[in-house]
């Protein structure tokens, strides 16, 4: 006899279960994505009433920083106090184990528009848990699960499903423990590239720009004129990345009505892939921020496999195309950026 408390907080509900050999005892749940902290030790206390605890078992995520902390800091701090064991287990694969053997796709929330999932197929995930724009898995034709706060994000196939703490037990006796938290968001702080000085664009840098924009857009680059125009104009800023004097990259924004459109973002060919874009793009979304924008618009050339990941990791999404917009067969795609 093993009586075994299992505890998730990686979605937006707390789920605290206590199970003897998969015999469920107890099974509590709180709805509400901000009282991790607040209702797990209550639930707990209340699940473990009177029963002599043998092991703690945890949803390792993937989820939310914070929220997914509670579970496991509260989970491990339990075990050691009692000097018992702890294991974990992918909070996505407590909520497959329930659905059945048939190929599904497992979402969770990931906030910032983004979601956090995982394929399964014939019951067992094979692909995942990984993180991303919601429009990665909408077009799959496989049905959908996920916890509520998401539905209007994905499709109206979604079925609501959290992870389920009743099940967490067997996870474990079938082997499919983790030691390790699931963090797998991408990290939103990077270093700013060493040696490189970052200020706003004034009219003796034109020439710097004007020669890096015919040597990377040799079709079609803003003229000497149209620089001098965009960088007087009204609710527009530009910004300039210079090393030893010498300017190698620029970004430029225009504030109308709510959204920041991302007028351009350019570095020298000699000076990419050293961190200078994602800083200047850093630099205008805080701008946008200041603007008080609700959303930021870009786009982008189809098949632009350098800027796309770029783009990706602050949270721009695709919403649609643009046909030609580059010239005859050139399509554009419009990503936005949610602010608020």
């Amino acid at each position: 006899m093993t009586i075994s408390l299992s505890l998730d907080t990686s979605t937006s509900r707390t789920s605290v279960a206590v199970d003897d050999d998969g015999s469920v005892l107890c099974s509590l749940t709180h709805d509400d994505g901000l009282a991790h902290g607040e209702v797990l030790p209550r639930l707990v206390e209340q699940a473990i009433s009177g029963l002599h605890i043998d092991q703690v078992i945890i949803g390792m995520g993937p989820g939310p920083f914070t929220g997914l902390r509670v579970a496991i800091s509260f989970g491990q701090a339990f075990a050691l106090a009692r000097q018992i064991p702890w294991h974990g287990v992918c909070s996505l694969d407590a909520i497959g184990y329930v659905i059945g053997t048939k190929d599904f796709i497992i979402a969770t929330d990931a906030r910032r528009k983004e979601v956090f999932w995982a394929r399964y197929t014939n019951g067992h995930r094979e692909a995942g848990p990984l993180v991303g724009s919601p429009l990665t898995i909408n077009n799959l034709k496989v049905p959908k699960y996920g916890e509520g706060a998401i539905k209007y994000l994905l499709t109206s196939e979604l079925e609501y499903s959290y992870p389920d703490a009743t099940v967490m037990s067997r996870l474990v006796k079938e082997g499919q423990v983790l030691r390790d938290p699931m963090y797998i968001r991408r990290p939103d702080a990077f270093v700013a590239p060493a040696n490189v000085k970052f200020r706003p664009m004034n009219p003796m840098d034109l020439i710097s720009v004007y020669d890096i924009e015919k040597r990377t857009y040799k079709i079609d680059p803003w003229s000497l004129g149209q620089l001098k125009e965009e960088l007087a104009a009204a609710h527009r800023w530009y910004f300039v990345a210079e090393i030893e004097g010498k300017v190698v990259g620029y970004v430029g924004g225009l504030y109308v009505d709510g959204i920041t459109d991302v007028l351009t973002l350019t570095v020298d060919p000699e000076h990419r892939r050293n961190g200078i874009a994602r800083e200047l793009l850093r630099r205008l979304i805080d701008w946008a921020r200041t603007q008080k924008s609700v959303a930021m618009m870009l786009d982008m050339r189809v098949g632009n496999i350098e800027a796309l990941p770029l783009y990706e990791s602050f949270g721009f999404v695709a919403i649609s195309q643009r046909a030609n917009y580059y010239g005859p067969g050139i399509d554009a795609v419009v990503m936005r950026k949610e602010l608020q």
